[in-house]
């Protein structure tokens, strides 16, 4: 999850980057409004938090500039705590308001609660993309280079996992277990017939890439992009 942090006061950065970075989020922090427009266009936030009192364009205007383009998520914080002023900030499109001085703690909590909100939305969107090879995991739908592919039970587990695993490179057991379960009692080589079936799907068309690796002593691997 990726957030981005806009506020001039060098202690509050370094703090709520610290406590967001310990809860996994990648943080990116900027000081000035202007910058923050541009700063959101180019990283996409899934979560934006916002002081209202910024140099160049304060928080309302950022806000408000954001919401021409975007639907993210917005937690104003500010040292004003007047009735008018959260107003202002929700009929801008703020989610949420937070006063300072405040703590991370609450902060976090705060980030949790609208992304909780928002999910249902979000997940029923994802997707999953390798290249030219896109998975949606609620339909359980494939598309290559723009055509829906068939795979079996089997087949689409594997790639499931390797796309959500691009790169790591897994044994044949670990196949057979993740995807087949602990209590498969067939052979590992069983799962090479699994993989020669899904290449010749996903690589069916002559200029794509051979997406599924074999290390040889090792395993298999999905090399490419990914998106999400």
């Amino acid at each position: 999850m990726k957030v981005l942090l806009v506020d001039d006061d060098e202690k509050i950065l370094k703090v709520l980057t610290a406590y967001l970075q310990k809860e996994n989020y990648v943080v990116f922090s900027v000081k000035d409004g202007r910058e923050a427009v541009e700063k959101a266009s180019e990283i996409t936030p899934d979560i934006v938090l916002l002081d209202v009192m910024l140099p160049s364009l304060d928080g309302w205007g950022v806000c408000k500039e954001i919401r021409r383009t975007s639907n993210v998520p917005i937690i104003m914080l500010t040292a004003r705590d007047s009735e008018t002023d959260r107003i202002i900030g929700l009929e801008l499109g703020a989610d949420d308001y937070v006063v300072k001085p405040f703590s991370p703690k609450e902060v976090i909590a705060r980030i949790r609660a609208i992304l909780r909100r928002v999910q249902p939305t979000e997940d029923k969107e994802r997707v999953v993309q390798v290249g030219k090879i896109v998975l949606h995991p609620n339909s359980h739908n494939v598309v290559v280079n723009g055509v829906p592919i068939e795979l079996t039970p089997t087949e689409y587990k594997l790639l499931e996992l390797f796309m959500a695993n691009q790169g790591q490179v897994f044994s044949r057991l670990q196949l057979v277990e993740k995807v087949q379960g602990d209590a498969f009692d067939g052979y590992e080589r069983t799962i090479d017939s699994h993989i020669k079936n899904l290449r010749k799907k996903i690589n069916a068309s002559p200029e794509n890439q051979e997406y599924i690796k074999t290390i040889y002593g090792v395993g298999y691997k999905l090399a490419g992009e990914q998106h999400a």
